[in-house]
């Protein structure tokens, strides 16, 4: 081929960043919410995420997808899934570095804090094996609904050693899926009809369809059934204690519009043996903090996006020039970024925020985050696609192809988070749940409103018009619904003002209120100009 060209002006790829020590944001709020102690693990993760093979890894798993093998070469059923190597790579390495149970494990103060810092690194690279890696971090608390099934599992849950194979026997490491949705019913579980009939020895044979089973090649799922006391939580393991494979058949893989390197599925139940995990018919009750726990890891799986998405945005404007200037230093380049670092940064505090909450276990904090955690996960996983879309834009072309450039697959990646656990109306409606259920958790919300307030006049007005929201819902509980994602969206901004009023740099504070609050825009970019724009863009 001939030489017809120099290829210049093209901004090389962001590889060997230390993807923790190079996100001020992160760093800070490590450092505010407790976790300073586990900065030397952070600062090895990111060197580690932040690797050309380690980013490489992750375009290859979400490029070579995984398959299903349903049966062996001699017939046999066993439903396995094949993955590329390169997704074995990264989820063991997410598993070494404690990102699925840390906090638990080594319980202290800032260690739900350090483990979601470290999650959202690996996140923030690939995603899609986060999944497997939330729901075994999730399922401990459900877990401990019953001390022998914990005392069985939670040890391999524990464990930081990773293996894919099944094999005939107890491993000594472990992984969790859960499978709660059906066809019928979708986020509505009490509609499922799968059902679950006890034994003379105490377990369950479970017959059903799941339509949507995450992570399948994982050692042990959370099941919901219908036993004679109503919907039921049971533990299914993929291996039986004689070593057999229990019944596990996995129908099809999902075809979905991004988070190809997870393997998503429908699940077909015929006799599989379960073992119930708390009362008969208290099985949304028992599984309900592992649904809690998975939404918190969808606020920071939706942040760590956006800190993905931002950054490369960043470093590509920084070595990009057009019309006479590098793209970051043209007025129109500098009000995006900035934008899009001011949204990246309250998701980053919201979801750190909402980590330490679960650190303290005080009447006042668990409160906050049963509501908090649902109002967080509404406003910045649907954050979440628009973000990436005007990241990818600064790219331009380039940024809506696949080879080496991941924004598009994070364009297709942030939707899932906003689906998963719940999609809109669903955390819209359970977020006027926990407000009547839970009268100490609107005050605790309240309370972190009213900590921020005397400092910005035009954040007063808001939570003065949030209250009134609360109070409006209160009043008439029937209407409510129709209000539910206004006042969702309202505590949501009055949520991430407080937040960073009283932790972020002044800069960032006065970005999120004047485009936040006193003005928002439609578009990002469309700034106050006299705001600090170069300095927020810095923070990218």
């Amino acid at each position: 081929m001939s030489a017809t060209h120099e290829v210049f002006n093209q901004a090389p790829s962001r590889v060997d960043v230390n993807e923790y020590t190079s996100h001020a944001a992160l760093v800070e709020a490590v450092s505010v919410y407790g976790g300073g102690w586990a900065t030397d693990s952070l600062i090895e993760a990111g060197a580690l995420v932040g690797r050309a093979d380690f980013q490489r890894d992750a375009e290859l798993a979400n490029t070579i997808t995984p398959k299903l093998q349903t049966h062996d070469r001699w017939g046999n059923r066993i439903d396995d899934i094949e993955f590329h190597p390169a997704y074995h790579r990264i989820i063991r390495d997410a598993i070494a570095h404690g990102a699925h149970t840390s906090c638990w494990s080594d319980p202290r103060d800032g260690a739900h804090v350090a483990r979601a810092a470290t999650f959202m690194q690996f996140a923030q690279i690939e995603p899609g094996h986060s999944c497997p890696v939330s729901m075994t971090h999730a399922v401990v608390p459900s877990l401990r609904a019953d001390q022998r099934i914990a005392d069985e599992w939670l040890p391999r849950v524990f464990s930081r050693e990773y293996a894919h194979e099944l094999g005939s026997g107890a491993k000594p490491s472990a992984i969790f899926g859960m499978a709660m949705t059906e066809k019928q019913g979708g986020s509505d579980v009490r509609a499922n009809t799968t059902r679950a009939v006890e034994q003379a020895d105490g377990t369950y044979l479970i017959t059903g369809h799941k339509w949507f089973c995450s992570a399948p090649q994982s050692d042990a799922f959370l099941v919901l059934a219908q036993a004679p006391g109503g919907v039921t939580c049971f533990v299914v393991p993929r291996i039986l204690p004689d070593g057999t494979r229990n019944v596990f058949n996995i129908q099809r893989l999902k075809d979905k519009l991004g988070n190809k390197s997870n393997a998503s599925s429908e699940v077909e139940f015929d006799a599989t043996v379960g073992r119930r995990l708390g009362d008969e018919g208290a099985g949304v009750r028992t599984i309900i903090e592992m649904v809690n726990q998975t939404r918190l890891d969808c606020v920071l799986g939706s942040a760590a996006g956006m800190r993905q998405s931002v950054a490369e945005a960043a470093w590509h404007v920084r070595h990009r020039s057009a019309f006479g200037a590098t793209l970051i230093d043209q007025p129109a380049m500098t009000a995006v970024i900035a934008d899009l670092q001011i949204e990246a940064e309250a998701a980053v505090w919201t979801g750190m925020r909402l980590a330490a909450a679960y650190d303290d276990d005080a009447a006042e904090s668990a409160a906050f985050r049963r509501l908090a955690t649902a109002v967080g996960k509404y406003w910045v996983c649907k954050r979440g696609p628009n973000h990436a879309y005007e990241a990818l834009e600064c790219l331009g072309g380039n940024g809506y192809c696949e080879n080496g450039f991941p924004l598009s697959r994070r364009y297709r990646e942030q939707p899932v988070m906003a689906v998963w656990e719940g999609s809109g109306n669903v955390i819209a409606l359970d977020v006027l749940r926990a407000m009547v259920r839970d009268p100490l958790s609107v005050e605790a919300v309240d309370n972190e409103f009213e900590r921020a307030l005397g400092i910005y006049r035009d954040y007063d007005l808001h939570v003065e018009k949030t209250r009134k929201l609360i109070a409006q819902a209160a009043a008439d509980p029937a209407a409510a619904p129709a209000l539910a994602r206004r006042l969702t969206e309202s505590m949501a901004i009055a949520l991430q003002g407080s937040i960073l009023i009283r932790q972020a740099p002044e800069a960032v504070v006065d970005g999120f209120v004047a485009s936040r609050i006193t003005d928002p825009g439609h578009m990002y970019g469309v700034l106050d100009s006299t705001l600090d724009l170069a300095g927020i863009a810095a923070r990218a």
